[in-house]
């Protein structure tokens, strides 16, 4: 085995979610390297914007360093990054996570990104009764775990003749976007019964907006994730409950990932890391561990 390996985390943009994936990568990267007796070292590389042709640059930048493998959440399906489909090419052990695979060559590391979508909407219409208008804000759209979730949303919704779907937005993974989308929703839509969203992003905005709005707990929310500003909005009632990944399993798993890939071991087609539910009656547990 070679006495150091260096592993690069490519994430969709520089984001507090993102951040807990990297811990989780580097807390597993001290786990390996103090029991296997060699260095491991675990390179972050964000895009400052969640961008095709941010994600690729870094990517590109990321392959040529040659390190002993990527993990990368991409921003558009694989099969339209350039940059995936030449690391491959170069032989880099590669593994996505926070996205679903588009085969069985590539190793995904993450949790059912339809079911996230089904659990939150299904707790909203619960929640309005199962009538009323709601919100749904997109992420970063052609993001393949975002549009699972986003597809998975308005599939649940549209079995309820008693909801209108009102177009909540597009935040493109970015919290402030999110915020003043969010913000002209309410604006627009007075009667606004609920909120849903597709990333980590489009709580903390829609928290913001409707804390600004005066419609805390009018508005009933369910979010996605569950970093720190998230489980704040919940244990403050403005957020009702997140349907939440775990960010530093990803990360962890991930690293785990890489390293047996780096050794030429057979790989699983999929990694499930879990899916949390987050709520008021159980949010404590979650800040107590949150950075």
């Amino acid at each position: 085995m070679a006495r150091t390996l260096r592993f690069i985390i490519v994430p969709k943009v520089a984001h507090p979610w993102f951040d807990e994936v990297n811990r989780g990568a580097q807390a597993q990267a001290g786990i390996l390297s103090r029991e296997l007796g060699v260095e491991i070292v675990v390179d972050y590389m964000p895009p400052s914007i969640a961008a095709v042709v941010e994600q690729n640059a870094i990517l590109e930048k990321a392959a040529r360093s040659r390190p002993s493998g990527i993990a990368v959440d991409p921003v558009d399906a694989v099969g339209n990054m350039t940059a995936i489909n030449r690391i491959r090419d170069q032989g880099i052990p590669l593994v996505l996570f926070d996205s679903p695979s588009p085969d069985s060559t590539i190793t995904s590391v993450g949790n059912n990104f339809a079911q996230q979508g089904i659990i939150a909407s299904e707790r909203l219409v619960k929640l309005i009764g199962c009538a009323g208008k709601v919100a749904v804000m997109q992420g970063y759209p052609t993001a393949p775990n975002h549009k699972e979730r986003y597809e998975a949303q308005m599939a649940v919704l549209g079995k309820y003749p008693g909801i209108t779907i009102v177009d909540g937005g597009i935040d493109n993974d970015d919290i402030e976007t999110a915020f003043q989308q969010a913000s002209a929703v309410l604006e627009s839509h007075p009667d606004l019964s609920g909120y849903l969203c597709c990333d980590a992003s489009g709580p903390i905005g829609i928290a913001a907006a409707i804390k600004k709005a005066g419609k805390a707990g009018k508005v009933k929310v369910v979010g996605m994730d569950g970093i720190r500003p998230i489980l704040d909005a919940i244990n403050e009632g403005v957020i009702e409950s997140s349907s939440a990944t775990i960010p530093r399993m990803q990360g962890s798993m991930s690293v785990l990932m890489l390293w047996q890939a780096s050794l030429g071991v057979q790989m699983p087609q999929a990694i499930d890391t879990g899916i949390d539910v987050i709520t008021q009656e159980n949010v404590d547990i979650y800040l107590a561990d949150a950075v």
